[in-house]
């Protein structure tokens, strides 16, 4: 399969993922994927947004799933990114209940978001890494998530990044596998540690050879000089996006985003797939997130 043919394939599973079953054959290194048609972007909104409301650890928490779900409904997203963080358990049935609570209220799961670390410089705990990423794979499936965000990890103590880069790989690699199976894409995001800058992760992304790989683009991940030109450079890769609010330079604090220029980055990469929401700001989520939601629909359709 040639770099052409088999990103065109990336595009077009990526549209059908939900329904596929069947691993593609080994792809040479990922290229930038070549997407046709205009551009198109779905909104949704991740559960994370609203990470303190959805907490576990408190007894009980303020928020479930499934008013996460509720809430998402009201405002103008098309799907709802589920972190696994806020999951009270992962079996067959209670997957089936928030598939089917959101296909009632119109709303996609567009995908989870797992927390990995695939640099752990212990073999039981790389298999276990390993392992859950694999069975979050099936949960995701099971969802009619299309991409499972993955992070690569943080060099160990004593380590070198290039011993855990390779490790890296690697597990991801596995990883990958095991998604291809089940139409899903592992989607690696720009979230410090051994994927901190633009240039981390390009040593990263062009290195793994799947056609169900590519990159979960965090809007707001990235702490240099110039984060949007970092962003610009991962973009073409991008199965999935988290849009921030914020933006934070090099040892300045946050600001509020440009909106109009990611979204026209988006735009210049012909970028088809869903741009989620990721509300980390200081100002109460119940707040926030419904005015950021009609400002993103602005912007997207302005893309469009």
């Amino acid at each position: 399969m040639t770099p052409f043919d088999r990103r065109k394939f990336v595009l077009g599973s990526l549209a059908a993922a939900g329904a596929m079953g069947v691993a593609a054959a080994p792809a040479a290194a990922i290229e930038p994927i070549r997407r046709q048609g205009r551009p198109l972007m779905k909104l949704g909104l991740a559960a994370y947004s609203f990470r303190q409301a959805l907490d576990l650890r408190r007894k009980p928490p303020t928020m479930t799933l499934d008013g996460f779900i509720d809430l998402a409904a009201t405002m103008p997203f098309d799907a709802i990114e589920l972190t696994e963080y806020y999951f009270a358990e992962t079996s067959a049935r209670y997957l089936a209940n928030l598939k089917g609570r959101a296909t009632r209220l119109g709303l996609d799961i567009s995908g989870t978001a797992i927390r990995s670390d695939y640099c752990v410089n212990n073999a039981t705990r790389l298999k276990e890494e390993i392992d859950k990423s694999k069975r979050w794979i099936e949960h995701t499936s099971r969802l009619g998530g299309k991409t499972m965000r993955i992070f690569g990890g943080t060099v160990a103590k004593g380590d070198t990044e290039e011993r855990a880069r390779r490790q890296c790989i690697e597990a991801i690699q596995e990883v990958c596998e095991h998604a291809g199976q089940f139409g899903v894409y592992a989607a690696l995001e720009n979230h410090g540690g051994i994927t901190g800058t633009s240039e981390q992760m390009l040593a990263l992304v062009r290195a793994i050879k799947s056609d169900w790989f590519g990159v979960n683009l965090d809007t707001g991940n990235f702490r240099t000089k110039d984060p949007y030109a970092d962003l610009e450079r991962l973009a073409p890769y991008a199965v999935v996006v988290q849009m921030k609010t914020e933006i934070t330079r090099a040892g300045m604090k946050p600001e509020e985003s440009d909106f109009k220029r990611k979204f026209q980055m988006l735009r210049n990469v012909n970028y088809r797939g869903s741009v989620v929401l990721e509300y980390e700001a200081a100002e109460d989520a119940k707040i926030a997130v419904p005015r950021y939601a009609r400002i993103m629909r602005e912007f997207c359709q302005a893309a469009g």
